[in-house]
């Protein structure tokens, strides 16, 4: 196992233990203090924190860090495990971008981040390489890789595509027969979005995930190389700027689980002209909201 990855791990197990002595509703302390108590990196402090951000144990909003919940074994990490996979590494980057933990327009160290992220150097030159499809880094003219970053025109770009790429699921979903297991999955999640709705005050954070889940169901059904490899970046990037805007969270996830079950309800009626007009009207205001969400970070 890398080095890199051996102190994130046990890094993220030491705040999980100081999470543990801590009251539900109490704060956790700052970086710079949890970075001095861990002996650890501010950096990898920060990768831990929106770990437990992620796993809804705590409700970070801007240096507010507030406990959740307690955290159990389950959320203990090994110690014992083998180098990140490729989709480990994609995600771990795409995260490291989408924190704004470094500025567009900065030079990579291939030596410095392939410790960082626990891989060998030409095995994240290969990466970068493919992700530069994106648009997202860029590879310098005489030799190396720029960061390209995630700006307001990226997003604007992005969530248009989306669109297309949704629409055209929409329809492709909507011409298959009654036995195609979709409908069947698109029933369960139906479901978890009533069963959200009904615990929303105490789970409201819980809806990126399923959001998540969602638009990945929609658009599994399209058999397409090139839509998968887009998708990726698009359900991380749409899965996190739900958590980059904590202004008027349960409200607005409130309003996405109604625009859900609206477009759900119409595919499972099998209704076109509603399907469509339900699935405009969600990813309008996705990408409304992915842009308010950026002003956070002086990019919109």
């Amino acid at each position: 196992m890398a080095r890199t990855d051996d102190r994130f791990r046990s890094a993220y197990n030491k705040l999980l233990d100081i999470c543990t002595n801590m009251e539900v509703g109490g704060q956790l302390p700052a970086e710079v203090v949890l970075a001095e108590r861990m002996e650890v990196s501010r950096t990898i402090v920060r990768s831990a924190l929106h770990k437990l951000d992620a796993e809804n144990l705590i409700l970070w909003e801007g240096r507010r860090k507030t406990l959740v919940k307690r955290p159990d074994k389950r959320h203990r990490l090994s110690q014992s495990e083998s180098l990140p996979t490729g989709e480990e590494l994609e995600r771990r980057f795409l995260e490291w971008i989408l924190h704004f933990d470094v500025p567009a327009g900065t030079s990579l160290n291939i030596a410095q981040l392939s410790r960082q992220f626990g891989v060998p150097a030409h095995s994240l030159q290969a990466f970068l390489s493919g992700l530069s499809r994106f648009g997202l880094v860029e590879r310098r003219a005489k030799g190396g890789w720029i960061l390209s970053g995630f700006t307001a025109e990226f997003a604007v770009e992005l969530s248009d595509f989306r669109l297309v790429l949704e629409m055209n699921a929409v329809r492709h979903l909507l011409s298959l027969p009654e036995d195609h297991q979709i409908w069947g999955k698109l029933k369960e999640i139906r479901k978890e979005h009533e069963d959200l709705r009904r615990d929303l005050k105490d789970r409201y954070h819980d809806f990126s995930t399923l959001d998540e889940k969602f638009h990945t169901t929609i658009n599994s059904v399209v058999k397409n190389r090139f839509v998968l490899e887009a998708q990726k970046l698009i359900s991380l990037i749409f899965h996190y700027h739900y958590m980059w805007d904590k202004r008027d969270e349960q409200e607005r996830n409130a309003a996405a689980i109604e625009e859900h079950l609206d477009w759900i309800d119409a595919m499972l009626a099998q209704d076109r002209a509603r399907s469509e007009e339900a699935a405009l009207n969600h990813l309008r205001r996705s990408k409304e909201t992915l842009l308010a969400s950026l002003k956070n970070h002086k990019l919109g």
